[in-house]
């Protein structure tokens, strides 16, 4: 006799990020499942008063919504699993964001210098056909080298910094600027692979 109600496995998983650092971390994970990327446009504003765990848990949250809705508007014929993660970069209690220009970047990399800073990803799992959520983060502690003026200026002149949380991309040039790191390097690059096989799991998605 079978079961009505019984729960469909999850078919396809939905990584709701532009990101193609995201796109390669997940693909070492080999999942069986097939993985649709969905580029989303969600509302990224934040409270002054919001910490960093909270800030990148709600913008996680928010752009996994924001893809449901964009599956549900085209009528996916799969059962979606949907990924979706938001880094910063936090020192003093401050949240490093994106630079906007070129002496922004230069500014944050300055204030970087020579100390130890927080990066923290949150990361969001749900199941449209369920309304499942799952929302946790990683937190890694970086140190940085001590970096002239001159040596900022040569990185940000590359490019990498400009679309980089914090201005730096610890999987690039950018890993020649720190000296250690206590926590997930995969944290620092946008994606945490131990926290997001805890999180599969639990909707019976297995990583091996």
């Amino acid at each position: 006799m079978t079961n009505e109600h019984a729960i469909e496995p999850i078919s396809r998983l939905v990584l709701a990020s532009s990101s193609p650092r995201r796109k390669e971390l997940v693909a070492t994970l080999d999942l069986s499942l097939p993985v649709y990327i969905l580029s989303t446009d969600s509302d990224e504003t934040v409270l002054p008063d919001w910490s960093p765990q909270q800030t990148v848990e709600t913008l996680s949250l928010r752009k996994a919504r924001a893809a449901a809705e964009m599956l549900q508007q085209a009528g996916s014929g799969y059962v979606d699993l949907i990924i979706a993660a938001d880094t910063i970069v936090a020192i003093d209690g401050h949240i490093l964001g994106k630079p906007s220009h070129e002496e922004e970047a230069c500014h944050m990399l300055s204030r970087l210098s020579g100390r130890k800073h927080d990066v923290l990803t949150g990361v969001a799992c749900l199941a449209p056909h369920t309304g499942v959520t799952k929302v946790a983060y990683r937190r890694t502690q970086v140190q940085m080298k001590e970096l002239s003026p001159d040596r900022i200026r040569r990185y940000v002149a590359t490019g990498e910094p400009m679309d980089k949380a914090g201005s730096y991309g610890i999987q690039g040039l950018g890993s020649t600027l720190v000296e250690s790191i206590e926590g997930c390097y995969f944290n620092v690059v946008g994606l945490p692979l131990a926290l997001l096989s805890e999180l599969l799991e639990q909707y019976g998605v297995e990583t091996f």
